[in-house]
């Protein structure tokens, strides 16, 4: 499976407003902190691999009706369409929704893309056969009304499955390491790493669900040849690393102390060679008939 990254905004614009939905400020914040630099770019050139392993170990193929829920850019919708699942992709960012709408039109892929909030799908009881997230519903900031979306639209005997960043992993690493230099959460929000523990997830899906897999896997990472080329590409693209820098403003020390921190994060875990570990939590859970 490839996919190429789509650039320029200004292709974007389309129907983004058409689409949007009306959020509270905290939804709206965390809408806008998505947007930021170029996550599509972050799904082509570093984890484009984890959209394939999803739907694989999920056993998607032709028939099913599978939703990706907070889809990104389509990095597991995309693999998901080819297996010849029929899918519905959502995610709260118009800005996501539409690169990975351009995306499916020039490769020709019949994918119906839709702006949605993962704590208030618009869909039916049961609707899916599938429902699925990769390092997806683990950023939204309260956890347990989105584990009850994705159980409550999954037919029974349907299936759910979920990638997330562990909080041991890189990426739960590097998060712990910004939360000093960012605001506060919200009150009741919960860290994101946190869907990368088994223990939490099992709370969260309860017993709505059976046969529940949970594995720890690593996802092998060669874009980046230094920690430098590391913290330049995520401080460039990634939407939370820029809002950490932005929190800064002119704080030069602050600034510093960031910048050092992430790349000693990043030399730990194998920047220097040129290969890094990533840990994630793979969990395919069957939905209670």
């Amino acid at each position: 499976m490839q996919l190429r990254s789509v650039g320029g905004r200004a292709e974007q614009a389309g129907n983004i407003m058409e689409q949007s939905i009306v959020l509270d400020p905290i939804k709206a914040k965390h809408r806008a902190l998505w947007a930021l630099g170029d996550y599509d770019r972050v799904a082509v050139e570093v984890i484009a691999e984890l959209g394939q392993v999803l739907v694989t170990e999920a056993g998607i193929g032709s028939g099913q009706k599978v939703l990706d829920v907070a889809a990104g850019s389509g990095n597991a919708s995309v693999p998901a369409a080819l297996a010849g699942a029929q899918v519905t992709a959502t995610d709260l960012t118009p800005e996501l929704v539409e690169i990975g709408r351009h995306r499916c039109q020039e490769q020709g892929l019949s994918i119906t893309w839709q702006e949605a909030d993962a704590e208030h799908l618009p869909f039916s009881d049961g609707e899916f056969d599938v429902t699925m997230s990769c390092v997806g519903v683990m950023f939204a900031p309260f956890h347990q009304p989105v584990a009850d979306e994705l159980v409550r639209v999954t037919a029974a005997r349907g299936r759910i499955a979920l990638i997330d960043w562990t909080p041991q992993g890189f990426i739960g690493q590097m998060f712990a390491a910004m939360k000093p230099f960012v605001a506060p959460p919200p009150p009741g929000a919960s860290p994101g790493p946190l869907w990368g523990e088994e223990s939490h997830v099992r709370e969260l899906l309860g017993d709505s669900v059976t046969n529940v897999r949970a594995e720890r896997r690593t996802l092998t990472v060669d874009r980046f040849g230094s920690a430098r080329e590391f913290l330049d590409f995520f401080s460039r693209y990634y939407g939370p690393t820029i809002a950490a820098f932005r929190n800064l403003a002119d704080d030069q020390q602050a600034t510093t102390r960031l910048e050092e921190a992430l790349l000693a994060l990043a030399d730990a875990h194998g920047a220097s060679t040129g290969v890094m570990h990533w840990e994630y939590l793979l969990v395919v859970a069957d939905r209670v008939g």
